[in-house]
């Protein structure tokens, strides 16, 4: 908590030393768009902190010393802010306009890389803003899918995470480096290659886009499933600060600062930071303290150097840290399986003596042995300029990015000493380069091309040991040789697995405007993957014998595998879209894409044959083949609202998919492709404006996911010990795919004062629902997660200037659910659950400058 606190006072030193002051009498009249005197607007001499408030006929004098020319700031919550330079001294009142924030048409974005209106992209696309993010308390990619039911997060830690749209984008369960996520995930430009940074914290964030479909043709890197386009607060010549704190239930306690100022004539700089802080939601028995805690710092600088009117250069820098008690998972159930009676769970357990502190997972007790670490380091500096040349805009964006992971777990999610080690720490490399222009190309055309460039590697150093109670979970015959004493304590294996990834593109797509309201919009796109991967395992440890039938039984736990690969691979692709827009308020558009996922390798350990050796023929997958349809309509049936609707079929030849092996070498499972997958459902975006005082929004999802074809897939849970090693399970639901999901909000406020800042008193609810899913690559009747629904609400005050404070609560009836199901290493019965936080509440103060 220190740590907050300090960053924080020296970000307000820092605000109080970007202010600086100007001065002018200036009177005038503010209205709204429909010309309506607005009272109570914030009106401010912009670089400085003089400011006044309208009288109830919009009537404003400010009276400040200075000289001209300045600019004057109009500001209202719910209201766009308004400018006006000023050059002389006015003969007359100034007549200002401020229009209404809110006007859902007007909301632009930049998701084909250059500037426009929501409404006018053929594209399904959904808007976070900050202040919305804020206001929902969605300061993550994990709360970001409670208001974008389309999405999907998985994590049962930051490595172990998955973002997934429409169901589809990373394989469901423990991550394998081996493989690209189908779903980009951009801030300013920059691609992020690791998932794990989805589950820290956003910082400063302008705007959250969620882009769904293949959108190859438009971004870098290539993406089978979508994207997330992330804007961060840029720096502004204006002097000005945010600072926000947070405190909770479960001594939560959350602080954000920003500020931002002219650093000279053509330089600015904004400062950034975020930092949370809570207790734990799990109790350890057997430590007597509360583990999965959070504890998240952030900070972001940028300069802004604007050398001419036409070129923005911004160079950026951030780093955040993660060093959580944490990411334990909780004892779900037991499954029965196919084993012998003698090595079913319950039986195991009884001979050791043992029993579990609950079965019942919403008792939030544990009592693992082997700490929990999750820390993580991710960082990384960018340069991003931007030049206008003609109709369009020349961008560059040269980013170079880090990820340090530094693990333990406790695989077997008991007391016992199973699994004494389980550490995989890995650090991540990558740098990126991207070159597009992006505008207009001739009256009727306009489009985007680029050319994109990735080389990153992976370097992890793992530990696996076992402990005193692995031979009685291991144990495969009734000899008593499994008895020996010291066999398996302490032996385990070190594993070196690298890999160095690059990939190399050519992309681009047009808008030809046939009529006015006609446009085709043709996009392609060259790729280049290469991947290098080298696996090596080595034993060490436990009793040391030559006597052969002792080691025999160590190989069934563990044994060394060493293994290199290196592949590459070409793959043309594209997309053409039909737009026409039938009126103002109505914007039909029907897609084709054509799109791919590169090959993958396996870097985790491969299954062994009968022999002992691994099966090879895995250690490359093919890359997934993609042919996706999409139709869709925006509209806009009356002022200020939003009615979308969207029906899309994926089609996915070879599917990456991650099996959960039940040999222990097999660290994290292994890539396997299944033979053909299908999605198809529908969207539903909705948000209407009721009133100056009242918006409601919603979105719903329906989505259907099947298997086509996966006749090789592994066992089920409880089919583990069957005679047999693989599946067909066809026809079968995708894991993670829940076939309803939905979202509903809304909010009443109404003008008032507090502590005299002009500003809104307000009461938002937000609900958010899905249904059951598999938590399994194969179904298993034992990993289904019942569907759930949450609700949240908020109430209190929001002021543009001064003093914002409102409480919060999440999961206000405290719903007990699961996020994740999954099995423990080995497949030995016993499957444990990531779960949902329990109700938690909170107030936060915001106060602006």
């Amino acid at each position: 908590m220190k740590t907050i606190y300090k960053i924080s006072l020296t970000s307000i030193f820092l605000l109080l030393a970007f202010t600086t002051s100007y001065a002018q009498n200036i009177e005038g009249v503010v209205n709204t768009n429909e010309n309506i005197p607005l009272e109570a607007a914030n009106v401010v001499i912009k670089g400085t902190t003089s400011s006044t408030t309208t009288d109830q006929n919009g009537r404003f004098s400010i009276d400040s010393k200075g000289k001209l020319p300045i600019t004057l700031l109009v500001q209202y919550v719910g209201y766009k802010t308004t400018e006006i330079e000023i050059t002389a001294l006015p003969t007359a009142p100034l007549q200002l306009v401020i229009r209404e924030e809110n006007e859902l048409i007007e909301v632009v974005v930049s998701s084909r890389r250059r500037i426009e209106k929501v409404q006018d992209v053929p594209i399904a696309v959904s808007v976070i803003t900050g202040k919305q993010a804020e206001q929902t308390g969605a300061f993550n990619v994990n709360r970001i899918k409670e208001l974008v039911p389309s999405v999907q997060l998985y994590s049962s830690n930051p490595r172990n995470t998955g973002i997934n749209i429409r169901s589809l984008g990373s394989p469901f369960g423990l991550t394998n480096d081996g493989i690209d996520p189908g779903v980009g995930f951009y801030v300013d430009g920059v691609y992020y290659a690791r998932p794990a940074a989805t589950t820290l914290d956003f910082i400063d964030v302008e705007q959250i886009e969620v882009l769904r479909g293949p959108q190859g043709s438009l971004f870098g890197k290539n993406t089978t499933s979508g994207a997330f386009n992330i804007t961060t607060r840029k720096p502004s010549f204006t002097s000005g600060a945010d600072f926000e704190v947070s405190y909770g239930n479960y001594s939560f306690l959350q602080a954000k600062a920003s500020v931002t100022g002219a650093l000279g004539k053509k330089v600015a700089g904004r400062l950034s930071f975020s930092g949370t802080q809570r207790d734990g939601l799990i109790d350890n028995v057997a430590t007597g303290r509360a583990t999965n805690t959070l504890n998240n710092q952030g900070i972001r600088g940028q300069l802004l150097w604007t050398p001419t009117v036409n070129t923005n250069i911004i160079l950026a820098a951030d780093i955040t840290t993660q060093r959580p008690d944490g990411y334990a998972q909780v004892v779900a159930g037991v499954a029965p399986t196919q084993r012998a009676a003698y090595r079913q769970f319950d039986a195991i357990i009884a001979d050791l003596n043992y029993q579990l502190p609950s079965r019942n997972a919403f008792d939030r007790k544990i009592d693992q042995d082997t700490p929990w670490r999750s820390n993580q380091d991710m960082g990384g500096i960018s340069l991003n300029i931007d030049t206008k040349i003609g109709g369009g805009t020349l961008t560059s964006t040269t980013a170079w990015r880090f990820w340090n992971w530094d693990p333990s777990n406790d695989r077997d999610f008991t007391g016992l000493q199973v699994l004494a080690k389980s550490q995989n720490p890995t650090r991540q490399t990558q740098i990126t380069q991207e070159v597009r222009y992006a505008g207009q190309l001739t009256s009727r055309i306009s489009g985007v091309a680029g050319v994109f460039f990735i080389d990153q590697t992976s370097q992890t150093d793992g530990t696996e040991e076992s402990g005193d109670a692995q031979w009685r979970f291991t144990q495969s015959s009734t000899s008593a040789l499994w008895k020996t004493p010291g066999l398996f304590e302490g032996y385990g294996i070190k594993t070196d697995a690298n890999i160095r990834a690059s990939s190399a593109a050519v992309f681009g797509q047009i808008d030809w405007a046939i009529t006015d309201r006609l446009h085709i919009l043709p996009g392609v796109r060259y790729n280049f993957d290469k991947k290098d991967a080298h696996y090596a395992r080595t034993t060490y440890g436990g009793l040391q014998t030559t006597d052969p039938a002792l080691l025999a039984l160590k190989k069934q736990v563990y044994s060394d595998q060493a293994f290199d690969s290196s592949t590459d691979n070409t793959d043309f692709s594209g997309n053409i879209t039909v737009s026409y827009k039938a009126s103002d308020k109505i914007n039909a558009y029907a897609t084709y894409a054509k799109s791919y996922k590169p090959v993958g390798v396996n870097v985790a350990g491969l299954p062994t044959n009968s022999a002992g050796a691994p099966l090879l023929e895995l250690a490359v997958i093919k890359p997934e083949k993609v042919n996706h349809y999409e139709v869709g309509v925006k509209t806009s049936p009356f002022k200020n609202s939003i009615f979308n609707l969207t029906f899309f079929q994926t089609e996915i030849k070879d599917f990456q998919t991650n099996v959960q092996a039940a040999e222990l070498g097999v660290n994290r499972g292994y890539l396997a492709n299944a033979d053909k997958v299908e999605v198809k459902g529908a969207e539903l975006d909705a948000s209407f404006v009721v009133s100056p005082h009242l918006t409601i929004n919603g979105a719903a999802t329906y989505t259907d996911a099947k298997y086509v074809k996966f006749t090789n897939a592994p066992l089920p849970l409880e089919e583990t010990g069957a005679p047999i090693s693989f599946k067909d399970v066809s026809g079968s639901a995708l894991p993670g795919a829940s076939r309803w999901a939905g979202s509903l909000g809304g909010e009443l406020s109404n003008n008032a004062k507090f502590f005299g800042n002009a500003g809104k008193v307000f009461l938002g609810v937000d609900s958010y629902a899905r249904s059951e899913f598999s938590s399994s690559p194969s179904a298993s009747k034992y990993l289904v997660v019942p569907g759930y629904a949450i609700f949240n609400a908020r109430l209190g005050f929001r002021a543009s200037q001064g003093l914002s404070v409102h409480f919060w609560g999440r999961n206000l009836l405290n719903k007990d659910y699961y996020e994740q199901l999954l099995p423990a290493g080995g497949n030995t019965g016993q499957y444990a659950a990531v779960l949902g936080d329990q109700r938690t509440y909170g107030i936060t103060l915001k106060y602006s400058l």
